[in-house]
């Protein structure tokens, strides 16, 4: 794929704060979905600031050299749940959603020390692309209910303002001249919420902006925690450290597929550089930060993936400036009302064309394989039936996802297809 911005490549300021506010709405909708699933008074405005904080901190410890954005981890939605069900108070469980975090971002730093001593030849052979394309499909498919539901949920008008804003980012991603092309989401967005506007003004109720004070402190986690360490027991940390560190291994395994991912999209191999030791650091770290402030442990977005690859703008800055611009909303009321008032319809019409491209990508790589070799076909097989049938396991607190269970078994059937 031809870059209109490369990876050190840094358009001017004015272009710099557009392009980073439409990343910014690339992963809006999750960010903040995630904290309200957990509930417990955990704010998505901090977990706003928690992403921005955390992305920040993997673009240091990548040396700028890898365009990825981190956000609210869905994977660890169920950790976070029993950190609350287990602790005696509601301020231990803060606390809890801090310990959790460090655990994985600990699991993480582990890893990559490994990775620094070992190299990666080992991770291509346990998960060659035969494995990581149909898993990256998987990553994208298993969002598409979601971002269906969200689409349709509106009734016929909300659908006629979805399929305005899902067009008109398909017009200009094409049709667009160079500088439209990299901002056509934001296009597209702001024309299904002028719609919706509009609607709403005539009678049709698809927009609520709540009133919101000019500057609003987010609730961070580590000010609820405060006070609760004489609370900890060895029981409650062992159970953070069950919950925890099973999910932490499919995230790596997440991880992994989306670093290839975006290495395939941008034509620059980031497992070699920056080094998947420096990536996986990143998102430790950045974990562990973005749960001190926002009680959510990160983690590579796949929807901020598919954004750089559509606008074919893969500059880091962009992603730095998003990730600022994201700690600067957490403050700002109306702003975070304006934007928390965009119709789901029309995020989800947007999210049709995020995740769509998540799983084409996906394909792509998977077309690189040999499909007429029936080793390869049943790996395949296996990881796509496994993934949009929606398999599930679940042990004790622990649930393993679709695309969990998918990649293991994908491995499991690639590994004994060529036992010798």
């Amino acid at each position: 794929m031809k870059l209109i911005y490369d990876i050190q490549d840094r358009p001017d300021l004015k272009h710099l704060i557009v392009y980073g506010l439409q990343q910014v709405m690339a992963v809006l909708s999750a960010t903040v979905a995630i904290p309200m699933m957990v509930g417990h008074g955990c704010d998505p405005a901090a977990a706003l600031f928690g992403a921005g904080l955390g992305t920040l901190c993997y673009a240091f410890f990548t040396k700028k050299k890898s365009p990825v954005f981190l956000s609210s981890s869905g994977a660890f939605v169920g950790s976070m749940l029993t950190a609350f069900a287990g602790a005696a108070t509601i301020e231990l469980g803060y606390l809890g959603l801090i310990i959790g975090a460090l655990i994985a971002g600990f699991m993480y730093c582990a890893m990559a020390i490994a990775v620094k001593f070992t190299g990666t030849e080992w991770i291509s052979k346990l998960i060659p692309p035969v494995v990581i394309g149909p898993t990256v499909a998987i990553i994208g498919l298993d969002l598409a209910a979601y971002a269906i539901s969200i689409f349709a949920g509106q009734g016929y008008w909300g659908l006629l303002c979805g399929l305005i804003a899902m067009f008109v980012t398909v017009y200009f991603s094409t049709h667009g001249t160079k500088e439209i092309r990299l901002i056509p989401f934001l296009i597209g967005i702001t024309a299904g919420y002028v719609v919706a506007i509009g609607l709403t003004l005539a009678g049709i109720p698809l927009v609520e902006i709540e009133h919101r004070a000019l500057f609003s402190m987010p609730d961070f986690t580590f000010i609820k925690a405060f006070g609760a360490f004489g609370q900890l027991t060895p029981s409650y940390i062992l159970t953070l450290f069950v919950a925890y560190a099973p999910v932490t291994f499919v995230a790596l395994a997440e991880h992994i597929a989306d670093h290839t991912n975006v290495s395939n999209i941008i034509g620059h191999d980031l497992l070699k550089d920056p080094g998947l030791h420096r990536t996986l650091v990143g998102d430790g770290v950045g974990s562990i930060v973005g749960a001190f402030f926002g009680g959510m442990p990160n983690t590579t977005y796949g929807e901020s993936v598919a954004c750089v690859a559509i606008t074919r703008n893969a500059s880091v800055m962009t992603i730095i400036v998003a990730a600022i611009e994201c700690m600067i909303l957490s403050f700002c009321g109306p702003l975070m009302a304006i934007i928390a008032a965009i119709p789901a319809c029309v995020m989800g019409a947007v999210s049709i064309l995020l995740y769509g491209f998540i799983a084409a990508s996906g394909l792509n790589i998977l077309s690189q394989v040999d499909l007429t070799d029936t080793r390869n076909s049943m790996v395949a097989a296996v990881i796509l039936i496994c993934g949009v049938g929606g398999l599930t396991v679940s042990i004790g607190p622990v649930t393993l996802t679709s695309v969990a269970c998918a990649l293991i078994l994908g491995i499991l059937t690639n590994k004994i297809i060529h036992l010798k």
